[in-house]
């Protein structure tokens, strides 16, 4: 089904973004990144308490290719 659209105002777009605006098939990522974190790193909210005593992050990553983006366009 069509899509009927006013005016867009566009500020920026980032290198790894889609922007899309109508019918869409398929839209697939260009870009990738792995991120690492140890204990306590993405914890979010109120009055928390995170006690880590010792904490290390294993970075070995035996996968050379973990999402391939050859062949996205």
């Amino acid at each position: 089904m069509p899509a009927i659209v006013g005016a867009v105002k566009v500020n920026s777009i980032g290198s790894s973004s889609v922007f899309n605006i109508g019918d869409v098939f398929t839209i697939s990522p260009i870009s990738n990144v792995k991120t690492f974190a140890g204990a306590g790193s993405f914890n979010t909210g109120d009055g928390l308490y995170v006690l880590n005593r010792q904490s290390s992050t294993n970075t070995n990553d035996k996968d050379l290719v973990d999402q391939p983006t050859v062949g996205n366009a």
